[in-house]
């Protein structure tokens, strides 16, 4: 299966919290940490529930 890395680039604070949970759910806990996942459906919606705030890195 496909892997992703993903990065968080843009802070948590003032986010909702339904994001921040989304955040933490992809294991990003604080900015410019790099978490590496499956390329599942789930993980992708996730991903783009917080577009704005993590980068896919290649």
């Amino acid at each position: 299966m496909e892997k992703i890395r993903i990065k968080q680039v843009k802070s948590r604070i003032n986010c909702p919290a339904v994001q921040k949970k989304t955040l933490d759910a992809l294991g990003l806990r604080k900015l410019n940490h790099v978490v590496e996942h499956n390329a599942t459906p789930q993980i992708l919606g996730m991903v783009e529930k917080v577009k704005h705030l993590v980068k896919v890195v290649e």
